[in-house]
């Protein structure tokens, strides 16, 4: 049998992707075989794709740190033929031939079966960016949120739209920083009630503490913004971290945690655990919107791939591509 793939290969360190076709004899060794249905363009694919970082080092590669799919064969007694699935991280795309492919073949661990309310395409909309912003509600939830709003930063990213968005829903006041006045309208639709120009953000606190501003933040920049926010948590308030576009570089002190008891909050979606994994993606089915879950997706073609690596890397994109691997 034969499937197509965005296939990546490496000559004197230039990394290139193309479609093509490829055989089940070359998948990797794993439990269960899939169909995959479809599986999104994030930052870390974006990297992946043009050899940024390092993140792949054997090639040939199938990219795609995630998918949606059928069980087409299993030999793990939890999954039978007909399952409907999905797959975020466990290095998939990166250690192990990823969702970039109309088929893949993993192990039983890392799958979950999609709750019942959710599609494949609807899984995908959500996605790794998705589902890590869950992750990381979950755990500002779990160590209390405080009575200002909560702020998400990267807002008109992948993980910061669907924050925004989870947020809101869940009932929270929600602030959006974005460096990309253009999206102000997206994100007020999404629930954001503030928008936060990310030049507030980019310098450098000037002192080890301001003005309680936030109850809560889900931070997906990382760097100096991450810095300045820790000065403006309120009293007790974290922050969950998830992203490194602006570095992971900290300069702090330990003034915000000592004098205001601020969490800051590592958030892993990689190698998360299945009871943590799976009571996301509930919740995850219970809170979308499926209208504003649509409004923020683009599906494209596997034969568009190769491109958008280059234009998430540059920042040009918005919200959640999903990509239509059958397409």
């Amino acid at each position: 049998m034969t499937f197509r793939a965005v296939l990546l290969t490496q000559e004197d360190r230039k990394v290139s992707a193309e479609v093509a076709q490829l055989e089940d004899s070359q998948l990797p060794d794993g439990d269960v075989t899939v169909d995959v249905s479809y599986s999104t363009v994030n930052y870390k694919d974006g990297m992946i794709l043009n050899g940024v970082g390092r993140l792949v080092r054997d090639y040939p590669h199938v990219p795609g740190i995630d998918f949606s799919g059928i069980v087409r064969a299993s030999n793990d007694s939890r999954y039978v033929e007909g399952d409907r699935v999905v797959l975020t991280g466990w290095k998939v795309g990166e250690a192990h031939w990823g969702g970039y492919a109309q088929r893949a073949r993993v192990s039983g661990d890392w799958l979950v079966k999609l709750p019942e309310g959710l599609s494949e395409l609807e899984a995908m909309s959500v996605g790794t960016a998705g589902f890590t912003s869950m992750l990381a509600m979950q755990a500002l939830e779990d160590h209390g949120i405080g009575s200002a709003p909560v702020l998400v930063t990267g807002a008109a990213g992948g993980v910061g739209s669907v924050a925004v968005h989870l947020l809101s829903q869940a009932g929270y006041d929600v602030a959006a920083s974005t460096g990309r006045p253009e999206t102000s309208d997206y994100l007020t639709k999404l629930g954001a009630s503030q928008i936060v120009p990310r030049e507030e953000l980019a310098e450098p606190p000037s002192g080890p503490l301001a003005s309680e501003r936030w109850g809560g933040c889900i931070d997906a920049v990382g760097g100096t913004t991450l810095a300045h926010l820790l000065t403006e948590m309120q009293y007790g308030a974290s922050v969950a971290a998830c992203g490194l576009a602006g570095g992971n570089e900290l300069s702090t002190t330990v003034i915000p945690f000592l004098l205001r008891g601020v969490n800051l909050l590592g958030i892993d979606s990689v190698m998360c655990p299945f009871e943590i994994r799976d009571k996301a993606w509930s919740r995850l089915d219970e809170l979308i919107d499926r209208e504003r879950l649509s409004e923020m997706t683009t599906v494209v073609g596997l034969a568009e791939v190769p491109q958008l690596g280059s234009d998430i890397l540059a920042g040009q994109v918005r919200g959640r591509t999903v990509v239509d691997v059958g397409a």
